[in-house]
């Protein structure tokens, strides 16, 4: 057996900083057979209790090693209708690889890698067996991850179901936020046109709270509602200078770079303007994101974050890609002004040398400010990247929906359902921003409890802490 696992191969760095193009080609069909059979085919594979939507991973590895690369996908699409997208942006290291036998002696086995290849080996995308059609119909909030996973879960068991998307193009996150470059809009649109020949129905321009409300949706005639709205409202800092012309949040960089195609200069009717020195502040995944498209657009780019490279919660491939492609990281340095020139542009970032004190409440040492040590440094664009909350356009015509901190809808964990009878929720808006995957298990989970709902209005679903 091969201690190491087989590793894909990439795009050149000089080619792949110019252009937008997947920087991951894959794993061969030798390689990704090789790799399969690196996997124990455990009795008690724990690599699955990694997995929030719990996919049978030893079952579809063992197919790839067969070279049966059709049962290997319908193994996974019995879980999971978006192998493709999974497989490129989900935190494998974190979760199911995380917990992999093989990776307590030697490197885990690259089911993530495998995913992938099985999605990437469907040529025609298979549609999963669609159960009975049922009476009751079900309204679904938001087309990312948690409202697409919800959607074909119920659509799988014979239950009409409307998505409502706010933007002209589903997929949330999955389209406005991931780059081109780590997620193509190609596989995501193949994967979402899966869920519609599951017979979802896809209404985009429909902004819930605005454009109708819950209510009016219940008079519609549906029995049940999911809301996957997600955390699309950018946090800052609240430090001077936040407003200067030349300063973003990430939230509307990316969404004008993916959603809007600013990149595709001078073609794109929207550009974007990049100075010559950047400055993305955080280090998270979003960061990093934001920090690989500004190089691709010209800009010489800085990454600040006030811990240290061991605190930084991106993926461990994502920030070796970024190093590859020669994007600073000054740790331990925090952004305290923004500095504008007289006509109100960015012209640099006075900084703060930090160094970690005691835990906080994230389990991770707090930065604290080291007197003395401010400096200014020259940049044209900043970019801020330290989190998203939830939007409250939809939550704010809901005065009766019980929320938690930062504007959170409270869910029972179990279930998924909120304070409101028939209104369940899940992903991001009932968490703040985490993982598309984590979405997509509470999604899941979401749908089994609207199904028990529907089957029997009269059925108890356990509620916690609503008084």
């Amino acid at each position: 057996m091969k201690k190491e696992r087989h590793q894909p191969q990439k795009q050149p760095v000089r080619q792949r900083i110019k252009n937008f193009n997947e920087v991951s080609y894959g794993l061969t069909e030798e390689d990704a057979i090789a790799e399969a059979l690196r996997c124990l085919q455990c009795k008690k594979p724990t690599c699955v209790r990694g997995c929030p939507v719990e996919i049978d991973i030893p079952g579809f590895i063992k197919k790839i090693a067969e070279r049966d690369f059709k049962s290997a996908i319908r193994i996974l699409k019995d879980k999971n209708v978006l192998p493709g997208i999974c497989g490129r942006v989900c935190p494998q290291e974190t979760q199911c690889e995380g917990l992999c036998i093989l990776g307590k002696k030697f490197q885990p086995v690259a089911i993530g890698l495998l995913e992938r290849f099985a999605a990437d080996m469907e040529k025609e995308k298979e549609v999963p067996e669609i159960s009975q059609k049922k009476n009751s119909s079900v309204a679904v909030i938001g087309s990312g991850p948690a409202g697409l996973t919800c959607a074909s879960e119920l659509a799988r068991n014979g239950y009409p179901v409307t998505i409502f998307e706010s933007l002209h193009l589903p997929g949330g996150v999955l389209t406005y936020g991931i780059p081109e470059f780590r997620l193509p809009k190609r596989i995501v649109g193949e994967e979402i046109e899966l869920v519609k020949k599951l017979g979802v129905e896809i209404l985009t321009d429909m902004i819930i709270g605005r454009t109708l409300t819950i209510e009016d949706i219940k008079h519609m005639g549906y029995k049940a509602v999911f809301i996957g709205v997600g955390a699309g409202l950018p946090s800052f800092m609240g430090i001077p200078g936040e407003n200067l012309l030349g300063v973003y949040s990430a939230n509307e960089f990316l969404t004008r770079v993916n959603l809007m195609k600013a990149y595709k200069f001078p073609d794109s009717d929207t550009p974007i303007q990049i100075g010559r020195n950047v400055a993305v502040v955080g280090g998270g995944n979003v960061a990093l994101d934001a920090a690989r498209c500004a190089l691709r657009l010209g800009g010489r780019v800085i990454v600040l974050y006030r811990r240290t490279e061991k605190e930084m919660p991106a993926r461990k491939e994502e920030y070796e890609n970024a190093r590859e492609e020669g994007i600073q990281f000054h740790f331990l340095t925090q952004p305290i002004r923004f500095t504008g020139d007289e006509n109100g542009y960015l012209k640099g970032i006075e900084i703060q040398k930090m160094e970690l004190g005691e835990p906080d409440e994230s389990g991770r040492r707090r930065p604290v400010p080291v007197p003395g040590s401010e400096t200014i440094m020259e940049f044209e664009t900043a970019i801020v990247a330290i989190g998203q909350k939830p939007n409250p356009l939809l939550t704010s015509s809901m005065p009766d929906l019980k929320l938690g901190p930062s504007g959170i809808i409270v869910v029972d964990p179990e279930t998924c359902q909120t304070n409101i009878e028939g209104i369940f929720a899940g992903g991001d808006i009932t968490t703040g921003a985490a993982t598309v995957i984590s979405a997509m298990g509470a999604g899941k989970k979401a749908a089994s409890s609207i199904m028990k709902y529907l089957e029997n209005k009269k059925h108890k679903i356990r509620i916690n802490n609503f008084k």
